[in-house]
């Protein structure tokens, strides 16, 4: 499984291997599984298991031959990647319908011509119904690749028609393991990142490649644990100055809140005894500090009204006064 370079998913390279191999291919396949866990990666190495042109082991790509190295980089003519167009949030039906036009066509130089869709929840149900034609009668050479975050987030009719391939992030251990042994992390970023991706490993080699988004996390969290012991002027300063400048105000609150979300449920699972890992594992001492001085109704609580707070920002509510009464929640320490 060496060159498949997947960590965390043997069952799943196993069986992806042997479908790249054998008879069994599928001509549609959908890799469910939280954000960072490889879905992308994984779906990428079986583009390349069924076009590799200088392998010696068939399901096995040998990662060096232009088909290879193309379907990795995401530059193969055979590949159509499917995702939300600048300005839009959905994957919409002319998008789907562009695409049926060009998979109607003889792959160019692979074998297979390969449509990768990541996050199909982002789908219109029009453009999921319009792609359902090509699930029930998928032309011939071409294989579907399609990820989603969970099976609840797809009409059951786009399920039915997939090989579902379920991913789940690895152990924290077994996460911190191998970013010390394969991306030669020192061990205290190892475990931190293992902590803070819950896991995923995907989404842990992303968080050492982003030394800026793990500043950024650390002053969130400094700045949260400030406001704490702050008046509420203070606070509505806070809020006030994520509020701008204006078109920037939902993305700086998209970044904040989930990073707040997360010490809060830290301070929740300390608070309720559950011995479960803590994401924000480098705050320890402070996440227990706060925890001592609330119950566990209020450390649920917090939790939740972060939750709602984010639903809000996606759902186009008013920043600033999201931010204000998030941070008149906040527990005066």
């Amino acid at each position: 499984m060496t060159n498949w370079q997947i960590h965390g998913h043997d069952w799943a390279v196993r069986l992806l291997r042997a479908h790249a191999a054998g008879d069994k291919l599928r001509q549609a396949y959908l890799l469910v599984g939280p954000q960072g866990v490889g879905r992308r990666s994984l779906a990428l190495r079986f583009a390349q298991a069924l076009n590799c042109t200088a392998t010696d082991t068939p399901g096995e790509p040998c990662g060096e031959c232009r088909e290879c190295r193309q379907f990795w980089a995401m530059t193969h003519p055979d590949l159509s990647l499917l995702t939300p167009e600048e300005g839009h949030k959905d994957i919409r039906i002319d998008q789907v319908r562009a695409l049926q036009h060009t998979l109607a066509l003889s792959p160019y130089a692979a074998k297979y011509r390969i449509a990768l869709l990541p996050d199909f929840q982002q789908a219109t149900e029009e453009a999921a119904n319009a792609l359902l034609k090509t699930l029930e009668e998928p032309p011939d050479k071409v294989v579907l690749l399609l990820t989603a975050d969970a099976l609840e987030s797809l009409l059951p009719t786009i399920v039915s028609r997939c090989e579902v391939i379920r991913l789940r992030p690895a152990s924290i251990a077994s996460a911190e393991s191998y970013l010390q042994a394969e991306k030669s992390l020192p061990p205290e970023q190892a475990l931190l990142l293992a902590h803070l991706s819950g896991g995923r490993i995907g989404a842990a080699i992303h968080l050492a490649e982003s030394p800026e988004s793990l500043a950024q996390r650390q002053e969130t969290l400094e700045t949260l644990l400030e406001m704490l012991s702050a008046t509420r002027v203070d606070r509505f300063g806070l809020a006030e100055s994520l509020s701008r400048p204006y078109d920037k105000a939902r993305e700086k609150a998209g970044e904040a809140i989930p990073t707040w979300l997360s010490f809060w449920r830290d301070v929740f699972v300390i608070a309720s005894g559950a011995g479960l890992p803590l994401v924000n594992v480098d705050f320890s001492a402070e996440i227990a500090q706060v925890a001592a001085a609330l119950d566990l109704t209020a450390a649920r609580a917090l939790v939740l009204a972060h939750e709602e707070a984010l639903a809000q920002v996606d759902a186009n509510a008013n920043v600033r006064l999201v931010l204000e009464d998030l941070m008149l929640r906040w527990p005066k320490l």
